[in-house]
């Protein structure tokens, strides 16, 4: 009995394409998947973010402040050093918000990732400004926590504070 290799061959070659299609899509779609649910944290992480200063802090709305900050929250600066009180971080907004000169944040960029499930971590560089012209500028790490539906800035780092050379 004489077989063709090619007979036999064939069939299983056609086999593993199939099987090696069907893996890529796989892939494929599970990677589309990650890159949304990326995609929706980096949103849900900018409007945070202007949630905490575009409103909170540009606007001094307290109310606001005191929903966003963790309960438990450390804030690390390399001027005033560690605060781990939510009542001094409210107070100092309300300190900030009695002076005659307007003191404001504009975001100018950041990277955000994701931190397994526990949240995110937001890095960038933002610009104060005193009666809108600017002032100085910094670095900041957050560390944002999902509780339930809800975000909460649990860890802040603010760093490389620099003036505005004029």
């Amino acid at each position: 009995m004489d077989i063709n290799k090619n007979t036999i061959m064939t069939p299983m070659i056609n086999i593993m394409v199939l099987f090696i299609l069907f893996l890529s899509r796989e892939a494929t779609g599970q990677m589309n998947n990650e890159v949304l649910k990326l995609n929706l944290l980096k949103t849900e992480i900018i409007k945070m973010d202007s949630l905490l200063f575009d409103v909170a802090f540009n606007q001094c709305d307290a109310a606001q402040f005191k929903r966003i900050i963790a309960d438990d929250v450390e804030f690390y600066d390399d001027r005033f050093g560690l605060n781990v009180s939510k009542e001094n971080e409210i107070k100092s907004l309300n300190e900030k918000c009695i002076r005659p000169e307007k003191l404001t944040r504009k975001l100018n960029s950041c990277t955000i990732d994701k931190l397994g499930d526990f949240g995110a971590v937001q890095i960038g560089e933002h610009t104060f400004y005193v009666d809108g012209k600017p002032e100085g500028t910094g670095k900041f790490i957050h560390i944002w926590e999902r509780k339930d539906k809800d975000w909460k800035l649990k860890r802040i780092v603010s760093y490389e504070h620099r003036p505005i050379k004029k």
